[in-house]
């Protein structure tokens, strides 16, 4: 697979990374250990370097997970995490906490649940509004000069608190929300600054959660532990409306021989060379497909024709929850 570089300090990864928080059970019930640790195997074995983690995924177990999947990898792959969430020893919440010592206490945690002595790509996983950026950017920069910690990034972060943080330490990602059918970091300055100050970017959920795929309708049920059954843009009313954004990968799909998915990660290849998206799953032919979108090539043409007609459609629903949106720093 092509290579990509994010930031200026040359942290180079695979042109699609693997989101591994579907592998604690978000979207339902997780699966084996085993099957987890085989699927993280083969999608480097496929090309991907880059594997995407937080505490907060389980929290604490998909960290435990990922490392012991790729130790014997451990040179070769770039592993990212992410600080954050107040979460106390017993796996129970307390909403933001980006105190210095805090960041400090967590980093040591994370580097034993990742059986590593350095984290590649470290992410404060939202932005706490009690603590300045400065400090928490000051925090991890002593965290990279004690060799704990390669490189900084942020997600769900503002453009303000971007620039703030950058002039700090130099941050190397921003990671947010971005697909076809989200794309406020367009318009609220986030992938201007990140262009500007030469930082890459990371979406996630680059599939919409599966919705962008093509496998899910009006019909579809989700189990009761799945977070889509409080998303608003998963509502009966919504998932019907929005539809039509599917119906547009369907029509570019047929035409380059690909599939709906493959069609949305082209597209966000095509934004910038300095996009990663990192999409998950918990199937093995899930993962070749995702893999397959970095052979799909969109021309100029391609890219202006799918633009055009998605600005004719107008998304239903919120991207997620309230109390989740509130979290965010857009």
């Amino acid at each position: 697979m092509q290579k990509r570089t994010l930031g200026t300090g040359g942290l180079e990864v695979s042109a699609i990374g693997y989101g591994c928080m579907g592998l604690a059970g978000v979207y339902g019930a997780a699966g084996s250990r085993p099957e987890a640790i085989a699927l993280l195997h083969a999608a480097f074995e496929r090309g991907v370097t880059h594997f995407d983690t937080a505490e907060a995924y389980g929290p604490f177990t998909n960290e435990e997970l990922v490392g012991e999947a790729l130790t014997p990898l451990r040179d070769r792959v770039v592993i990212a995490t992410k600080f954050g969430f107040g979460i106390n020893p017993d796996g129970t919440r307390y909403g933001v906490d980006s105190r210095p010592e805090h960041i400090r206490q967590v980093v040591d945690a994370m580097l034993k649940r990742l059986k590593v002595t350095t984290i590649d790509l470290l992410y404060q996983h939202r932005v706490d509004p009690s603590v300045p950026i400065e400090d928490v950017a000051g925090t991890v920069k002593d965290l990279i000069q004690h060799g704990k910690v390669k490189h900084f990034g942020l997600s769900e972060a503002s453009a303000r608190t971007i620039r703030r943080a950058h002039a700090v330490q130099p941050v190397a990602a921003v990671q947010s929300e971005y697909s076809l059918w989200t794309r406020d970091v367009e318009h609220n300055g986030v992938l201007a600054v990140c262009e500007e100050l030469g930082i890459g970017f990371v979406p996630f959920s680059p599939l919409g959660a599966g919705f962008l795929t093509g496998k899910i309708d009006t019909s579809t049920s989700f189990s009761s532990t799945d977070f889509r059954n409080i998303s608003p843009r998963f509502a009966a009313d919504a998932r019907a409306a929005n539809m039509a954004v599917v119906d547009l990968l369907s029509r570019i799909a047929q035409r380059k021989q690909a599939t709906p998915a493959q069609v949305a990660l082209a597209w966000l290849l095509a934004q910038k060379p300095w996009i990663v998206p990192i999409p998950g799953t918990r199937k093995l032919e899930r993962l070749e497909e995702n893999i397959g979108a970095a052979a799909v090539d969109l021309t100029e043409a391609d890219v202006r024709e799918i633009d055009d007609a998605a600005s004719r459609i107008a998304v239903q629903g919120a991207r997620l929850p309230e109390a989740a949106l509130k979290l965010t720093n857009q």
